[in-house]
């Protein structure tokens, strides 16, 4: 009997990938077309973007509460949430969450220590970038963590408002994330972490110039090994 998966979901298109990734690598655990049982939440990406415009993690938290309840509700055990960025609400979220949570940055940061990676470089939205989502839970593996310039940070967050969570991928987008992901390897970095569920639409080890850390597929893979294992963990 495996577990059932809650996906407290955000932005469309990570969602999707991280649903799609489950379900479709699912036979590689539990044989041919098999998957676990998952059920999905989401509210509007519009509310999430309110409140993050005025800096409201208590407000995200809300959100991703309301959707971890339904989850609860229908029959989850474990919960996931496939959007890097606002995973900086986990502090509001955990004491109150009704069921464990696997955290994403954990699960990337795992597996760059499982590769015995020292510097990795962060890309994503620009309030994920700016906060501590990554830099805190890297740093408890010893991995230091690059970030971005400014004018980076801004035209990658572009892409990614703009053009990724519509499902619209440029080849001028995916010649500008080369750009940046060879400068960051110039300046010391050895992988680089997609720190938005979208990236991986875009960029992956076959067109980057640095190995690359999906955020998306490996929390889906983490999730597949805890509804399998069937340990619940640690909330948060």
């Amino acid at each position: 009997m495996t577990q059932h998966i809650g996906i407290v979901a955000c932005s469309a298109e990570g969602a999707a990938l991280c649903y799609r990734t489950i379900c479709v690598e699912g036979g590689r655990l539990l044989g041919p077309h098999a998957h676990p049982e998952v059920s999905m939440h989401s509210h509007s990406l519009a509310d999430y973007i309110a409140c993050l415009e005025r800096k409201d993690m208590s407000g995200v938290a809300e959100l991703m509460l309301s959707s971890a309840d339904k989850l609860a509700g229908s029959g989850a055990d474990f919960l996931i949430c496939p959007d890097n960025t606002i995973h900086q609400a986990m502090s509001h979220v955990a004491p109150r969450a009704p069921r464990p949570w696997l955290h994403i940055a954990d699960v990337v940061a795992a597996e760059a220590t499982e590769r015995a990676y020292r510097r990795v470089g962060l890309v994503g939205t620009r309030w994920l970038v700016d906060s501590e989502v990554y830099p805190e839970k890297l740093v408890r593996c010893n991995l230091a963590c690059i970030q971005p310039t400014p004018v980076e940070r801004d035209e990658i967050d572009r892409i990614i408002m703009d053009e990724l969570v519509y499902g619209v991928v440029r080849p001028e987008a995916v010649a500008y994330f080369q750009g940046v992901f060879e400068r960051m390897g110039r300046q010391g970095c050895e992988a680089m972490i997609l720190g938005c569920t979208e990236i991986p639409l875009l960029m992956d080890d076959a067109n980057s110039p640095l190995p690359t850390l999906d955020s998306t597929r490996l929390l889906a893979r983490a999730a597949l090994t805890r509804a399998v294992s069937g340990d619940v963990g640690q909330h948060g």
